[in-house]
């Protein structure tokens, strides 16, 4: 369900795998190794993800793409009470319109997932990527009258 949301566009559902006080990172594989706190991205709560779906919809816009990520089978690392620790290798595919497939990201989730009333949950997802850069897309354009009202309003700070 995670990646059919993520890779359907349906960024609003993104949000609601996780819980209210969750930790999601992109991190360099070279600094998760190294115990660097360096991330691509970080964000600390619910809260966060969705001003970062909100910065997706609403003010960044590229290329038209499909995105397609490949997940493997988790395995489960750990159980401690009610928290499931698991590791799953996941590759993100990209595919523009009028081009091939091509590799975008490849690495590791690294999950802490609990149980909620409302079903499983992350607590904690590290995407750990093997590269040390993530492609640049092709053509990037921000809305820059709705990023000037989002800062406004106290978002993206």
């Amino acid at each position: 369900d995670y990646a059919l949301a993520v890779d359907s566009g349906h960024w609003d559902l993104w949000p609601d795998f996780f819980t209210e006080q969750c930790v999601y990172k992109l991190i360099p594989r070279e600094n998760h190794e190294r115990g660097f706190p360096l991330c691509t991205l970080s964000f600390t709560s619910k809260g966060m993800l969705k001003d970062r779906v909100y910065g997706i919809q609403e003010t960044l816009y590229h290329d038209p793409y499909y995105q397609r990520h490949v997940v493997g089978a988790p395995v489960v690392r750990r159980m401690e009470g009610e928290c499931i620790h698991a590791e799953a290798n996941y590759a993100v595919f990209r595919t523009k319109l009028d081009k091939q497939s091509t590799v975008f990201n490849v690495g590791r989730y690294i999950d802490t997932i609990v149980k909620t009333p409302e079903g499983l949950k992350f607590a904690e997802r590290l995407c750990v990527y093997d590269s040390e850069m993530i492609p640049k897309p092709s053509f990037i354009r921000y809305d820059h009258d709705k990023l000037d009202r989002c800062s406004r309003r106290g978002r993206f700070v």
